[in-house]
């Protein structure tokens, strides 16, 4: 039996740093939606777990969110199983849209499934905190309010499509590093409701989007990295109803009112591409 499925990526509408829990890890609270920008994966039985990326093979080792992910379920059945799985990688790394984290998630899915694992959601939702902070998210997708550390989920209604068009600056940023640079700055944190926000972005509202969209990681990483505060002009002046960083960067979204003006803009700016919002 073969599966294949898609990993999707991920936009912060807005990410506000709270402070710090008393481990160390930083307190959050976003709004992330899923886009229809995928990594793309098939699954197949087999004895042993091997893992080809883009065509060609990987070590099956810990620094592969897709590779940890099997080996999290195998340790929690008490089983040794195997899969081959394929990796098509469409979304960029150190880009602030969760490319590991979606492939990850996928993977639990895919081989809870295959696997007759029968693993409910909530056993995935732990296994995968443990994996990566944006792994809960990427398993439940759609629009969704997300705090704490990644691990409080409060799911939004359905919302319509929105257009957008993206680009990455620089070849991305580490999210270490972007964390570290806020921790040594001014530590600003925003005040707007994040369900303001969710109805603005379910209205497809995007002046009041603009308005209320705030990412606490937007200023230190554009100090690293002066390359993202351009392309947010370069898209303003195209005419973008909301421009605005996803996650720690490096990835720009800028969002429009019709797939025509985030087709235009992406084709005008170098590396950038189209894609819309999903549910």
């Amino acid at each position: 039996m073969e599966m294949r499925v898609k990993a999707h990526a991920k936009i912060n509408w807005a990410l506000n740093i709270l402070g710090f829990r008393p481990n160390g890890y930083h307190e959050l609270d976003m709004l992330m939606q899923s886009v229809e920008l995928c990594d793309e994966m098939v699954f197949r039985p087999a004895e042993d777990l091997t893992l080809s990326v883009n065509g060609g093979p990987r070590e099956c080792d810990d620094k592969n969110l897709v590779i940890r992910a099997a080996k999290a379920l195998c340790a929690h059945v008490g089983k040794e199983l195997g899969a081959q799985i394929d990796l098509a990688k469409y979304i960029p790394a150190r880009a602030g849209m969760g490319g590991g984290s979606a492939d990850c998630a996928a993977a639990l899915i895919a081989l809870n499934d295959m696997w007759k694992l029968e693993l409910p959601m909530e056993t995935l939702l732990s296994i995968g905190l443990k994996l990566g902070a944006d792994v809960p998210f990427c398993l439940t997708g759609g629009l969704a309010r997300v705090s704490g550390i990644g691990e409080n989920i409060d799911p939004m209604p359905a919302a319509p499509a929105i257009p957008l068009a993206m680009v990455t600056p620089g070849g991305g940023l580490s999210t270490q590093d972007v964390f570290r640079a806020w921790d040594a700055g001014d530590r600003a944190v925003s005040t707007h409701d994040m369900y303001d926000l969710a109805r603005a972005v379910m209205d497809k509202d995007l002046g009041r989007i603009a308005a209320l969209t705030h990412n606490s990681l937007e200023v230190p990483a554009i100090n690293m990295m002066p390359e993202i505060g351009a392309c947010m002009a370069a898209f303003r002046d195209l005419g973008a109803g909301a421009v605005f960083m996803t996650g720690s960067g490096s990835t720009v979204v800028a969002a429009f009112e019709t797939d025509e003006q985030a087709r235009n803009a992406a084709a005008r700016v170098p590396g950038a591409v189209f894609t819309r919002t999903c549910a």
